[in-house]
């Protein structure tokens, strides 16, 4: 009987879950930048259908393209979220798992509450693309969404604190030898996905109790997430000086693009709410500089690790040769997460100020520089769902060495 990769279970599978739900936000930026939407943050049904009617042929296409990515990367990235709930159910069953929560990689469980939260975020997507009249009852919708992603924050608090519980607790149970990547940036991830998904409601909401809740929710773990950052980058690179990078963890080198995208989504929303419900007003030209200077982090890490996957011949053996790594699913999330913050630097950062004209010669050649990263994971996506999910012919390797 054939095997597919994917039966030798990981949760880092879920990364696969959270790549199609992030490409699912790329299409959203076409209509969030695209389709005017006076007095709401975000475009809604209406907006959207009355962009499609009465606007040129280029936005009806860009606005097709848009709806149709946004419900095929959703429907991907639900339907591999359930998969990944069955297999780790059945994997936590197996002495693989009881091995794996006495070791450093204990610290992959994390990736399911970020899978979950980056579902969150994609349903709400599609609920406002897709659903007439959900505007009307929006504010109703905001405390069951915080509701929702606290409940996924303590999940998420649960399984850090196991954690470190566990190798803080006593000395020698963390392998220091073995964290010779970012890895353990992991949890960090998590909490920045739980705390962009508290951040909406204060970027959309009129209610000034839920703005504020709202904000010192996303705030808590916008900062927990900095703190674990901080303190896992520092102890990580230390230790890849000294035992060079792990070579299936290459991936993880980039991991800090998509926290620097979350969690500039994450202050931004903050200071719309602050700006809609509390009156402080934040300088354009500031924002643009920040955003620019977010934007020039993500360049700096992916630079380094397209340069050590290059030097490690990762991308031969495991993207385009015979071997496969759960981890390749990691490369899909800084591709995405630099398209969504170069969107919302041309627009937000350039044209906010006044830098540049919107739709312009310039406009486009940056935005064509997000796009073009936008389908080059969507590329991958398909590449690696092949590579993991179908049967391998016979004498071809189903996992890594």
């Amino acid at each position: 009987m054939q095997r597919k990769p994917a039966d030798t279970y990981t949760p880092l599978y879920f990364l696969g879950a959270l790549g199609a739900g992030g490409l699912a936000v790329t299409f959203f930026m076409y209509l969030m930048f695209w389709v005017p939407h006076e007095g709401r943050p975000v475009p809604n049904f209406a907006d959207i259908t009355t962009a499609f009617t009465n606007g040129s042929t280029p936005l009806q296409v860009a606005i097709a393209v848009a709806v149709l990515g946004i419900a095929a990367m959703t429907f991907l990235n639900v339907k591999y979220l359930i998969w990944n709930f069955g297999a780790l159910s059945r994997f936590q069953k197996t002495e693989a798992y009881a091995k794996l929560r006495t070791s450093n990689a204990e610290t992959t469980l994390l990736a399911a509450p970020l899978a979950t939260a980056m579902t969150v975020n994609a349903l709400f997507i599609v609920g406002l693309v897709f659903v007439p009249g959900l505007w009307s009852v929006i504010e109703y919708l905001f405390p069951l969404a915080l509701v929702a992603f606290g409940a996924l924050g303590v999940w998420a608090l649960r399984l850090i604190g196991d954690f470190l519980g566990r190798v803080l607790s006593e000395g020698g149970l963390f392998d220091v030898t073995a964290h010779n990547s970012f890895a353990q940036l992991l949890p960090a991830f998590a909490l920045a996905m739980v705390g962009v998904g508290f951040s909406a409601p204060a970027s959309m909401s009129l209610v000034p109790a839920t703005v504020a809740i709202s904000l010192m929710l996303s705030t808590f773990f916008a900062v927990a997430s900095l703190i674990y950052t901080v303190v896992a980058l520092i102890t990580a690179f230390s230790s890849m000086l000294q035992h060079g990078t792990a070579r299936e963890s290459g991936p993880t080198l980039m991991v800090i693009v998509p926290i620097v995208t979350i969690l500039s989504i994450l202050f931004l929303r903050q200071n719309h709410g602050l700006h809609t419900t509390f009156g402080s007003h934040a300088d354009a030209g500031s924002t643009m500089v920040w955003l620019s200077q977010m934007v020039a982090v993500q360049v700096v890490f992916l630079l380094l690790g397209l340069t050590v996957l290059r030097r490690q011949g990762y991308f031969n053996d495991f993207v385009f040769g015979s071997k496969t790594s759960p981890g390749s699913y990691a490369l899909v999330c800084p591709g995405v997460a630099f398209s969504v913050l170069l969107q919302f630097f041309v627009n937000k950062g350039l044209v906010g100020a006044g830098a540049i004209e919107a739709f312009g010669v310039v406009y486009w050649s940056v935005t064509a520089i997000a796009i073009a990263s936008q389908f080059l994971m969507i590329a991958l996506v398909l590449r690696l769902n092949k590579q993991h999910f179908a049967a391998q012919p016979e004498g071809k390797p189903v996992a890594a060495e």
